[in-house]
Parts: C-alpha cells; sequence; structure tokens
C-alpha cells in the first residue's frame, strides 16, 4: 500500500531514522551528516564519493585485483567444450573419415579414432550409439552442482565468512575437485566430480563482482563490474590455445587449470580487501574505517579524524539473518524472482551458443576462439553502454538481439539454405558471433543490475540467486546442444524464443542507473516508497 497524504510527514521522519537523523533526497538517498559527540557520522557512499574519490587508483587496483578469479571461472566452466567434445573417427581400411551413427553399425575393428582414445571422454570411453547422451550430463550435472552451491556462498558471503573468505574457499576447492577430475576412472565418477567442481567454484563470480563494485561511487559500478568480465573472456581465450596443445590429452588440460586458482588464492587474494559495506553490516565499523582509510591513502587523500561511519542497522540486537529478513521482504522477493526468470533465458542462451559450437560447420579451435574474440567488444561495448544508457533497455535490447540472431542462424543451418548459398557457413559464423556478443552484453549487464537492485546485507545472496538462475539455464543448454547434433535448426530456435522472452520479463524491473546503493532491506524500501511517492506527486 502507497501511504496517503497524512502520512507523509511520518514517512519523512521514519527514513530520516534509517540513515540516523539523515535528510533524504528527492531521489530517496540518505546524504547524511550525522553530529555526534566525536565529530561527524557519513554513509559509506558519502564517505567515497566526498572524501576518498568515486574511482581512483585504489578502486582500480583492488577491481582489478578480485576480478582475476573470473579466469578460472572461465576455465573451469567451458572447458568441456573440449574435453567432452565428439573427436572425429577413420575407416582403417580407407582412412575416410567416418561420423555420427554410421559408426554404430560396424564393429570397433573397422575403424578408430583419429586423435587416439585419450583425446577426449567420448573417444576414451566410447561414448557414441546408444550412450551418446550420457556425453551431455557431466555439464549438466556441473551446471546443477553450480545452482546449489550459489545458494551456499551467497549465504556464506554475506553472513559468516563475508566476501573475501568466501572466494578463497572457492578457489581452494576449485584447485582440488579439478584436479580430481584429471584422474577420474569412469564416465560416472566424472560426472560426479564435474558436479562438485560446479559447486565449489560458484562462489567466485558473485564475490568477485560484488568485491569490486562495492568501493566505487554509483557512476563507475557499472564499468567496474565489466572488469570481471573482461578477465572471463581472457579465460575463455585461453582454452583453445590450451586445448589445442593437449588436444591429445584431457587430463592433462584438467590438471593444467586447477593449478591457476590454487596460485591466486595463495598469492594474490590476500592483498585484496574486505567490503567495508559488509563489515559494516556486521557491526565491524572499526575495521570498516580501516579499510576505507587504506583507500583513501592509495589514491592521495586522507580521512577527517573526526569522521565516523553511520550505522545502518536499527536495533541491531534484534537482526536477524540476511536470507531470513529476504524471504519475508515481498518486494525484494517479488524482484528476485524477475531477476531469475530474465537470468534463466540468459544463462541458458550464453552457454547454449558457446557449447553450441561444434553444431556450426567449422573448426571448433577456430569457432571458440572467434566466440571469445566477441566477448571483448561486448565488454567494451557493454562498459561504454552502460555508462550512457538506463540498464533496463540495455539488457532488453541486447536479449532481442541475441534471439533475432539465433533464429537467423536457424535458418542458414537449413540443407537447401547452404546448397543455394556457398558463402552460407560464413555468414552463420557471423551471425552466430554477433548473436553471442549480445548474448554476452545481457549476461554481464544483468550481473551489474542485480548488484545495484538489492542493499548490502543480502547483495551477494541476490547475486548467488541470479548465478543459480544462470546454472539452472545453462544445465538444460548440452542436452539442447545434444540434440543439435540431430538438428542443427531446431537448437538455434529454442535459444532464440528464451533469449527475447528473458528480454521481456526485464520490462518489470526497477531502474537503477545512479541510484544510490542501500545497506538493509528496511533502508532501500523505505527510500523507494519515497522516491514512488515524489513521483507519482
Amino acid at each position: 500500500m502507497k501511504p496517503s497524504e497524512q502520512e507523509a510527514p511520518k514517512l519523512a521522519e521514519t527514513l530520516s531514522n534509517i540513515s540516523n537523523d539523515s535528510s533524504a533526497s528527492e531521489k530517496g538517498e540518505a546524504t547524511s551528516q550525522q553530529q555526534s559527540n566525536n565529530g561527524y557520522a557519513l554513509t559509506v557512499d558519502e564517505v567515497i564519493e566526498q572524501h576518498i574519490g568515486a574511482l581512483g587508483f585504489a578502486q582500480i587496483m583492488h577491481a582489478l585485483l578480485v576480478s582475476i578469479a573470473w579466469t578460472f571461472d572461465a576455465q573451469t566452466t567451458l572447458v568441456s567444450i573440449f574435453s567432452d567434445a565428439q573427436p572425429a573417427a577413420r575407416l582403417l581400411a580407407t582412412g575416410a573419415i567416418v561420423e555420427g551413427s554410421l559408426m554404430c553399425g560396424m564393429s570397433t575393428s573397422e575403424w578408430e579414432w583419429v586423435g587416439g582414445k585419450s583425446d577426449t571422454i567420448v573417444s576414451e570411453w566410447d561414448l557414441i550409439c546408444q550412450h551418446k547422451f550420457l556425453v551431455a550430463l557431466p555439464s549438466t550435472l556441473f551446471f546443477i552442482g553450480s545452482l546449489f552451491g550459489s545458494g551456499v556462498y551467497g549465504y556464506l558471503a554475506d553472513s559468516w565468512f563475508g566476501r573475501k573468505k568466501t572466494l578463497f574457499l572457492s578457489c581452494l576447492l576449485t584447485f582440488v575437485t579439478a584436479l580430481a577430475i584429471s584422474f577420474a576412472p569412469n564416465i560416472w565418477v566424472y560426472a560426479f566430480l564435474r558436479f562438485a567442481n560446479g559447486f565449489f567454484r560458484s562462489g567466485i563470480g558473485s564475490c568477485c563482482i560484488v568485491l569490486a563494485t562495492e568501493v566505487v561511487g554509483k557512476k563507475w559500478r557499472g564499468q567496474v563490474g565489466q572488469y570481471g568480465f573482461f578477465f572471463f573472456t581472457l579465460g575463455f581465450l585461453s582454452l583453445p590455445l590450451m586445448g589445442y596443445l593437449e588436444r591429445k590429452s584431457w587430463r592433462n588440460l584438467y590438471r593444467i587449470i586447477s593449478v591457476l586458482p590454487l596460485g591466486y588464492a595463495l598469492f594474490l587474494l590476500p592483498f585484496a580487501y574486505e567490503s567495508p559495506r559488509w563489515l559494516l553490516v556486521k557491526g565491524r565499523n572499526k575495521e570498516a574505517m580501516v579499510v576505507l582509510k587504506k583507500l583513501a591513502r592509495l589514491n592521495g587523500k586522507q580521512l577527517p579524524a573526526e569522521l565516523s561511519l553511520v550505522d545502518p542497522i536499527e536495533g541491531r540486537d534484534d537482526q536477524t539473518s540476511s536470507s531470513e529478513n529476504f524471504w519475508k521482504t515481498k518486494w525484494a522477493v517479488k524482484r528476485i524472482v524477475m531477476v531469475m526468470m530474465a537470468g534463466f533465458g540468459s544463462g541458458f542462451v550464453y552457454y547454449g551458443i558457446q557449447l553450441n559450437a561444434e553444431n556450426l560447420n567449422f573448426n571448433l579451435y577456430l569457432t571458440v576462439a572467434v566466440n571469445a574474440m566477441m566477448e571483448f567488444p561486448a565488454v567494451f561495448i557493454g562498459s561504454f553502454l552502460l555508462g550512457v544508457m538506463n540498464r533496463r533497455p540495455l539488457f532488453s535490447n541486447s536479449s532481442y538481439l541475441a534471439g533475432i540472431s539465433c533464429l537467423l542462424c536457424a535458418v542458414l543451418s537449413l540443407q537447401r539454405v547452404t546448397k543455394a548459398m556457398p558463402v552460407a557457413k560464413w555468414l552463420q559464423l557471423a551471425v552466430e558471433a554477433v548473436g553471442f556478443m549480445a548474448s554476452s552484453t545481457a549476461y554481464d549487464v544483468l550481473y551489474v543490475y542485480a548488484v545495484e537492485l538489492f542493499p548490502t546485507n543480502v547483495r551477494n545472496f541476490a547475486v548467488s540467486l541470479l548465478r543459480q538462475a544462470f546454472m539452472l539455464g545453462a544445465s538444460a543448454a548440452p542436452l539442447l546442444v545434444a540434440l543439435g547434433r540431430e538438428s542443427a535448426m531446431m537448437s538455434f530456435i529454442v535459444f532464440g524464443v528464451a533469449s527475447v522472452l528473458s528480454g521481456v520479463v526485464s520490462l518489470w524491473l526497477r531502474e537503477t542507473r545512479n541510484a544510490p546503493l542501500y545497506e538493509t532491506l528496511r533502508q532501500q524500501e523505505k527510500a523507494e516508497e519515497m522516491e514512488n511517492r515524489t513521483e507519482h506527486t
């Protein structure tokens, strides 16, 4: 219910209490300067904007440091493009290449794998004919593991561990499970370990983007949020090179990518800062101030000695857990449902297009490299557009473009079209690359959007729920890719429709460009109610 005209003074008074006697601006942002016995108090947003700087050397270096971990997230997620690929086989008598169902009616003594038995899991465990759909099982379980792991890590990052320790734990367990995969004796153990790997790596992305964006001014949140996707792209781009060098052994490929997150967790992550917003919400005000002072010093500035931080929690002794508060807050539940619906479609299309690369009539290494290269313009274009466009139309239009591109790929995959147009396969590769770039932009923007839609005490949890939706969509993608081996057109049609629908769902989300980051659910609810009231009157 919206407040009546008579309730406006009471609402304004309540909002002032939320930010400790601060005065709310017409946008609902708390801009407090609370006088106290020892000086004055500011919110974290005000300290950053007024004393540290919205974006300086300290924030850039910190964002780059925590964003490096996205590299390993990409490698563990997409390594199956090469490790689980369908390799070429040839007839022993003539040396002719034989594919698909033709192998099923032949004796194993009549053909051999071109790359040898250890090339991929398909060749090592003969996952063909009646066993061909087992190839999709490990990737599906990987994304299902990510689905469950995202919720666990989101709770840990908002409650007990904080962002930094949760990121360390995720990197360490990613190393353990990736290394264990390289010793899998059969497809069933391999699939279980991929599930575990997906579960344990799922804390990387959400912690990285939250750590990077919580220490910058509101003008730069979108651009800084894109740093992680740049490193994700580097990880993606490294896979064709590593996959080609280790094309004779999928096990060695897993061993290589397992070492990187361990080195990062031990030698680089200790230099990152914990989120001062999380520390403040947890009542660790002194530690939050220490982090802010370090950021200011690296930017060549100094915080006033009399400055303190506004405590965002009223009645701190009565505070419940972030997840419990979250599910009791109606507006937050409605919002996360919309975000997750959009995220499901985005994750389904984003990962589906990448995994579907094998269904294009091109060299696998070349196709994956082209897709990886398209991530770079997606990151830079997304960074620019986040600075000049609202989040909602940027996400929806990117989703529409990705969907239209997938539908065009479906048309270009028709046999009569490829026969009539000799350049059809090149055109299909170009359209697929544009579609992937658009889906990547939508995927990246939705991450930043989710960070801004929820307050500090549930932000990591909300981003983790979005990540769950991404992974739920991604878990369905391998099954459709397997279907695409029989009908490429059908797989592209489904991806196209899903992308368009995710763009439509986002139209019900609130716009957040240049909006403040709130610290608690109650604070954000009151501020948004005041903003809605101002707009209506």
